[in-house]
């Protein structure tokens, strides 16, 4: 029987290649996102397909249930749905943080609990949860968006240990910048805040940051092939760095904060 994979955030970017990755191996793929319309490509490659909003705690209820009714199985699940709310956190409206943690933080919580039942039930599975190199090292002017990450990779952690007993799997991958449309929603969400002056150096320092995002940034393939690989695997490690940028990126955090804190200064004062 083919393995069952529901991954969410599919429209395009990491989601839609994990999902064209997973169908390579044969498995069975649900693909989701907000509007059916945008995951119609998958659709046609073979992939089945199912609305939903990561926000929607009935939904996601009801997209797993439906998953296990048809399927009698969900091996894999793929947390993958999320943005970035960029800009200080004085400047980030408290129902933009509530917003970011809805989507990042909320939503794999309300998947994971719809599935675990089953998954617990068959013991095996294997739980997914796409965070970033965001969510081990924190930057300034990326408060929400590490806030939200640094929460599903401290979730994560506690999870592994909670469900081992029942032969389930927790793995996080951890890419560094993907060359998608991400950087574009996050430049978006920036623009729609309010400034208060104080910052000002902070967000030309995200122009010009932007402006290099590229180098070193990975393919969505590049990142699906290791969601594959921890999907796939009977003993998954718990953390995927994924990218040159993502490795070296997460090593930062060994180093002493006063040196960081050095270096952002530093990138701060040559971009103004």
């Amino acid at each position: 029987m083919e393995k069952v994979a529901l991954i969410t955030g599919c429209s395009s970017g990491i989601g839609a290649a994990t999902a064209r990755s997973l169908l390579a191996e044969e498995w069975t793929v649900v693909a989701t996102a907000r509007d059916t319309d945008d995951v119609q490509a998958l659709a046609d490659a073979g992939c089945e397909t199912a609305a939903l909003d990561v926000t929607k705690p009935a939904q996601c209820k009801n997209v797993v249930d439906g998953v296990v009714d048809e399927h009698g199985r969900l091996d894999c699940l793929v947390n993958n749905a999320g943005y970035a709310q960029l800009g200080p956190l004085e400047d980030v409206p408290t129902r933009e943080l509530h917003r970011q943690f809805d989507v990042n933080v909320y939503g794999p919580h309300r998947l994971i609990r719809a599935a675990l039942p089953h998954m617990r039930e068959r013991e095996d599975g294997t739980i997914v949860n796409v965070s970033s190199v965001a969510g081990r090292v924190a930057t300034p002017g990326m408060g929400a968006y590490n806030g939200s990450k640094f929460a599903l990779e401290g979730m994560s952690d506690a999870l592994r240990g909670e469900v081992d007993e029942y032969g389930v799997d927790v793995a996080v991958v951890e890419p560094g910048p993907v060359e998608t449309s991400f950087q574009e929603r996050a430049e978006d969400e920036v623009d729609g805040l309010d400034h208060s002056g104080a910052y000002e150096s902070l967000y030309a320092f995200f122009e010009d940051a932007s402006a290099v995002n590229g180098f070193g940034a990975v393919s969505p393939e590049a990142v699906a092939e290791v969601i594959t690989e921890a999907a796939v695997s009977p003993d998954p490690r718990a953390r995927y760095p994924v990218g040159r940028a993502g490795k070296v990126g997460v090593m930062a955090r060994f180093l002493p904060e006063r040196w960081l804190d050095a270096g952002y200064a530093l990138a701060r004062r040559f971009s103004g």
